[in-house]
């Protein structure tokens, strides 16, 4: 550790994204679309005019949010955008989650929430799983004292979603504090809660473009929730980065949201896909979680976790390993085309020998 670190950064154990490697691989590790994005996407970045480039962009990033508004049918100052969904996590932990009280979570979920719990100050309050490995909606409800609740709906690494009947449950319970649901995978399979925030002003959703938008590679984000959250974000927001979207992010982002077929046609393909592909690992032994996101998690029935990933990636082909009690025995295996998914199920046929 270097001498110049201060105390804080020390003490933190970063977030450790999954593998980006140069070489041809079949990459099944990171939950990225195995699709391109729409036809749209490519001709904004075919044609965008660079001597745009030498502006900085609209600090309120108003075109966007007025197209994320249409999509999710709120109110144009019920949107918030920004370069990822992880910026705006970062943004809520700032702006909700630091009144000196425990933030509620799941204990498997997405693992970036104790980073950023560590990073602003914030103490955990961690709840274990169902035995159904769902997230547990009454216990996170169950306490008094809180700084706020925060979950991923559909869940990661899991894959398991709550209808939003059930989030309503959650929200008539909990009206003191923010509640967060990360929707990161929401569109393969689950029920968006925007809606809800109409109705509940201390519910905040947040989303990304880089799963079901197939723009992973230009980080963007948005939350949706009433005009008083919005702007709490707004406040962090131009407190550390006034311009946080850039005019070409902007424009395709826009084009991404605009191109509803292409949309619908890649989230359908990668459903199929999941199903099947789930049903060919049953058949090899493998226990496979119910998914309704763009990955599987699953374990086999007597093999190690560690040496399936070991062996899957020696010959060329990546999945997430979860190293840590609980998990250590489940690979995450992200859906990639019928091609990929072929070759993976043939490879752990020869493996499970």
């Amino acid at each position: 550790m270097s001498q110049f670190w201060s105390p804080g950064v020390r003490e933190l154990t970063p977030y450790v994204p999954g593998e980006q490697p140069a070489d041809q691989v079949i990459k099944l590790n990171t939950n990225e679309n195995p699709y391109a994005p729409a036809p749209g996407v490519g001709e904004v970045l075919r044609d965008y005019a660079t001597s745009h480039l030498r502006l900085y962009p609209d600090p309120a990033s108003t075109a966007l949010c007025q197209a994320l508004a249409r999509t999710y049918e709120v109110t144009d100052d019920s949107v918030f955008a920004g370069n990822g969904s992880d910026e705006i996590l970062a943004f809520a932990f700032q702006a909700f989650f630091r009144h000196g009280a425990p933030l509620d979570v799941p204990d498997i979920t997405y693992s970036f929430y104790p980073v950023y719990a560590r990073l602003y100050d914030v103490e955990l309050r961690q709840h274990p799983l169902n035995e159904k490995w769902e997230v547990d909606l009454e216990a996170l409800a169950s306490a008094d004292d809180r700084s706020g609740i925060i979950f991923a709906n559909p869940n990661a690494p899991t894959g398991h979603a709550h209808t939003l009947a059930a989030l309503e449950t959650l929200l008539r319970r909990v009206t003191d504090r923010v509640v967060l649901v990360d929707e990161a995978y929401v569109d393969f399979g689950a029920e968006s809660a925007a809606p809800l925030t109409e109705r509940y002003p201390n519910l905040l959703v947040t989303g990304t473009f880089s799963k079901s938008r197939s723009l992973a590679g230009i980080r963007l984000g948005y939350a949706i929730g009433s005009p008083e959250l919005i702007e709490g974000l707004k406040r962090i927001k131009d407190s550390f980065n006034s311009y946080p979207v850039d005019r070409l992010a902007e424009r395709a982002g826009i084009a991404a949201l605009e191109d509803t077929e292409h949309f619908h046609a890649c989230r359908d393909s990668v459903i199929a896909t999941r199903e099947r592909t789930r049903m060919r690992l049953e058949t090899l032994g493998f226990n496979v979680l119910p998914s309704e996101a763009n990955f599987l998690f699953a374990k086999h029935a007597t093999l190690d976790g560690g040496q399936l990933f070991a062996g899957l990636r020696k010959r060329g082909i990546l999945v997430r390993h979860f190293d840590k009690a609980g998990l250590s025995n489940f690979l995450r295996i992200s859906i990639g085309t019928d091609d990929e998914m072929d070759t993976l199920i043939e490879t752990l046929e020869v493996l499970c020998i």
